[in-house]
């Protein structure tokens, strides 16, 4: 279960992470991706029961996700970048998280889609040798600006060539056309996974409900052991659809497993 599925109920504060919890033990849900933005503090009194919670409901707070932007184009922006990761590199070892989701940004002003690619990838390449020191790996997550298409993520994971680092792969966010085409392509690349529930059409103007069957056959046939975290965006009221969606995802994982 990816947080940020219920953003607007933790943005409001009708709904806490430890809600979040008691919803993956409600829904048999191995898993959560905590997105941090609506964190009420980073504090060791507030972070340290929340894990603990977890733990005892056997709930593993496996992922975090940040703001931050890898393209950034003087060293100067790279750094305070690099610095902000810190942070959440702590954040995610006192949670006892093993994965840190970041963005690759929008192309800076003046420079070319190529030089922005380079930028993103010395960013994550340094901040990469920070994470593994730590034993936490980096996910680039594909959401807009510079990484709206698998091509060019996949050339940021390539050029930075970590080991710690690799694609938060979102099944929805990339751009027409060819959308389960660049998935396929993206998975060999996947160190963690955003499962949305419905998928940009060729036109460029509709989206129709993803074929989750085909999705984890893909998942499979590339042989991918992580998570599957969905990420619900649709319109649909969170509180009644997601517990049916994680209830869906976890029969099609155990359908493609061996």
């Amino acid at each position: 279960l990816v947080a940020y599925s219920y953003r607007q109920a933790l943005q409001a504060k009708t709904m806490t992470y430890e809600d979040l919890i008691r919803i993956a033990v409600e829904t048999g849900t191995d898993g959560l991706d905590m997105t941090v933005y609506w964190l009420p503090a980073t504090t060791d009194e507030y972070l340290l029961p929340l894990r603990r919670l977890a733990y005892r409901n056997r709930v593993e707070i496996y992922s975090i996700g940040t703001r931050v932007r890898l393209a950034q184009p003087t060293a100067e922006l790279r750094q305070q970048q690099l610095d902000e990761l810190r942070k959440w590199l702590d954040v995610a070892q006192k949670v006892g998280a093993t994965h840190v989701r970041v963005f690759g940004g929008a192309k800076p002003d003046g420079a070319t889609l190529e030089q922005a690619i380079e930028f993103a990838a010395e960013t994550l390449k340094r901040g990469a040798e920070y994470a593994g020191a730590r034993g936490l790996i980096l996910g680039l997550e594909d959401d807009g600006g510079i990484t709206d298409f698998a091509k060019e993520t996949i050339e940021i994971v390539k050029r930075a060539d970590s080991p710690w680092a690799g694609m938060n792969l979102d099944i929805g966010n990339f751009r027409p056309p060819g959308v389960y085409d660049q998935i396929d392509m993206s998975i060999p690349y996947a160190v963690s996974t955003h499962v949305k529930t419905e998928v940009a059409m060729d036109d460029g103007k509709t989206r129709a409900p993803f074929d989750l069957d085909r999705v984890f056959r893909m998942f499979a046939a590339h042989g991918f052991r992580g998570y599957m975290g969905l990420e619900y965006e649709a319109s649909g009221d969170p509180a009644t659809a997601v517990p049916g969606y994680l209830r869906r995802l976890k029969e099609l994982a155990d359908k493609y497993s061996d």
